[in-house]
């Protein structure tokens, strides 16, 4: 498939009216925002999710996009764990996530004059089984990425291109996917696998998962990074930091950070 031009989507923006992109502190998005605030002006507007299973840094970074492009900016709360169906952790939880993060989307939209709502969905997400992505379509997301043919490493060149903050941040996802399908998410559980991420962060590691594994906890790191954590004052330290957040039992992924089937 060809891809076009930013001129294009540009273009493809300009031919709607106000419209919402829901701005996670992922790079997609961001450069979604920055293509359409060159087509839009002020009639774009980013909206960021907070609720129990989005990580603080995540909404920090959404901010530091908005204020970089100077783009209208709304956090708005959706909570998905009022849905039993999500709290069960199926192996499409993220269609029940997404059905209520975009019901509230929607509903913020409606109040505040927006036609169009647009995210960050793009060519090499359509490898993976995503639930999620069904739940947006239904809910009349537009993915003007998918549209232009872009796959991840156009994003990342045109978001470098255009000086976006987080360029060239790790793809992250919500703290829910490290909860095995079937282990119920609960809200305790998640701050503390937030509390023990960020604890990692600190240590100066680039991407990070802590992945819940019965009581106990395995941490993924990129592959490059594995031989620094492996080395015994930093193995004793992040495992006792892991161990503090509550998890009996704490041990490093010696493969590293790969794609899985529950993120």
């Amino acid at each position: 498939m060809t891809e076009r031009s930013p001129e294009e989507i540009a273009d493809w923006f300009a031919a709607g009216g106000p419209t919402l992109v829901a701005l996670s502190g992922g790079v997609d998005s961001a450069v979604v925002a920055a293509l359409g605030r060159s087509a839009l002006g002020d009639r774009l507007t980013a909206a960021t999710l907070s609720g129990p299973a989005v990580a603080l840094d995540e909404l920090r970074r959404a901010r530091e996009v908005a204020d970089h492009l100077a783009i209208p900016h709304a956090t708005i709360a959706a909570d998905p764990l009022q849905d039993p169906a999500y709290r069960a952790n199926p192996s499409n939880r993220c269609y029940f996530c997404r059905s209520a993060e975009t019901a509230a989307l929607r509903r913020w939209g409606a109040a505040h004059g927006i036609v169009r709502y647009v995210d960050g969905v793009h060519r090499d997400d359509l490898g993976d089984d995503r639930p999620g992505l069904r739940a947006m379509d239904e809910a009349g997301f537009e993915h003007p990425l998918l549209w232009a043919g872009w796959g991840k490493l156009r994003v990342r060149s045109y978001a470098r291109s255009v000086g976006l903050p987080n360029w060239d941040a790790p793809s992250d996802a919500c703290l829910a996917s490290r909860i095995p399908h079937g282990v119920a998410v609960e809200e305790p559980l998640l701050r503390r696998i937030e509390r023990a991420e960020r604890f990692v962060h600190a240590r100066g590691f680039r991407r990070v998962r802590v992945r819940v594994e019965g009581d106990g906890a395995r941490i993924e790191l990129d592959p490059g990074e594995i031989d620094r954590a492996s080395a015994p004052p930093e193995r004793a330290a992040l495992e006792a930091g892991v161990r503090a957040e509550g998890f009996a039992s704490v041990v490093i992924d010696p493969r590293g950070y790969a794609r899985r089937a529950n993120a």
